[in-house]
């Protein structure tokens, strides 16, 4: 450059023959671009040696190039899996990630983070549930200038602003699979009140009961809180019942790895006296002995699908939003004794 200046993004722009908006996109690696364009900017930006002003940037913007993960959810496995999805887009580009985690219960709420918010000056924001269906808070985060991706287990926004997957009809087709494979009596793990997740897997478990003819026991239906030790002491509860369930459908993997836990104290056999499905496809499901047969939640793929509404907002509309969940079958689910595999 003339004078030893230094390249701007307006000369990439210039002699690459695009906008500044996709010379910028090729800076975040968007996957919206095609290879030639994406190429021929590459070239220029080598060319000239361009580097990008990042605090420039973010001064123009009034925001720095960081994205929020904002959550009150006690299943780690899924928070980690929620943030490698993340990474997974932002890796190669000039983002960089927060976590925050917050007490839903906590009557300043909303007041820290707005604060969370205003002190990093995020250029987006992503909510895991249940928080993400506090609607007040995703307001909240538009009128600070973030932009807001929901995750969910059900519709809660528009497509730009969400990431769902479809938990009721996974957990009813799962059950109704039990069922084919002859067990009647089917017992339930619910996960923790005020979870939408909670409510749309206990949904789906009536639905698919309601499918295959059968109709719930509360005498083998317990709630968990997501965690190990209630999956241990929900299976305690079930396995005790009059008439104990011969297999058992549990809200998320960490509570069934302790209803397999509860199961082995009293000298059960998995899967031949009992029968669990989890739900989440966490590493525990594969880990655990017998691997565990589980609802395959696509967390990371929702969560690096969510990054990339979040960096490139006027976009979004056009990337999926609902992202269908799947029955991994392993070794912990077979046919109730004395009925014939399907």
């Amino acid at each position: 450059m003339a004078n030893g200046q230094k390249p701007t993004i307006n000369d990439v722009a210039r002699l690459s023959g695009v906008s500044k908006k996709t010379v910028s996109r090729v800076i975040n690696k968007s996957p919206l671009l095609n290879d030639a364009t994406r190429g021929k900017v590459e070239a220029v930006i080598a060319q000239l040696g361009y580097v990008p002003n990042l605090q420039a940037r973010a001064l123009a913007l009034r925001r720095n190039f960081l994205l929020g993960l904002i959550h009150d959810n006690p299943n780690a496995q899924m928070v980690l899996g929620v943030q490698e999805g993340i990474l997974d887009t932002i890796r190669a580009t000039e983002f960089a990630l927060v976590v925050r985690p917050v007490d839903r219960h906590s009557p300043t709420l909303l007041d820290d983070i707005r604060g969370f918010i205003e002190q990093q000056r995020l250029y987006g924001v992503m909510l895991l549930p249940p928080i993400s269906e506090n609607d007040n808070l995703a307001r909240m985060c538009l009128d600070l200038g973030c932009t807001v991706v929901r995750m969910g287990s059900a519709r809660l926004d528009e497509d730009a602003r969400l990431v769902a997957s479809n938990d009721r009809q996974a957990v009813s087709e799962a059950v109704a699979w039990l069922a084919e494979l002859g067990h009647t009596r089917i017992g339930f793990i619910a996960g923790p009140e005020g979870f939408r997740s909670a409510r749309e897997r206990q949904d789906g478990f009536v639905e698919g009961m309601a499918r295959a003819g059968l109709k719930p026991d509360p005498a083998i239906m317990a709630r968990g809180t997501y965690r190990f030790e209630s999956g241990r002491a929900a299976g305690e509860q079930l396995l005790s019942a009059k008439e104990p369930p011969t297999a058992v459908f549990s809200s998320n993997d960490e509570m069934a790895a302790g209803l397999l836990h509860a199961a082995r104290e009293r000298g059960l056999d998995v899967p031949q006296d009992l029968s669990i499905i989890g739900f989440d496809d966490t590493a525990t499901a594969a880990h655990i002995w017998p691997p565990l047969t589980t609802v395959r939640w696509p967390i990371r793929t929702m969560a690096s699908t969510a990054a990339r509404k979040l960096i490139e907002p006027g976009s979004a509309a056009a990337a999926p939003s609902l992202f269908p969940s799947d029955l991994i079958r392993r070794a912990s689910a077979v046919p109730r004794p004395g009925k014939d595999a399907q």
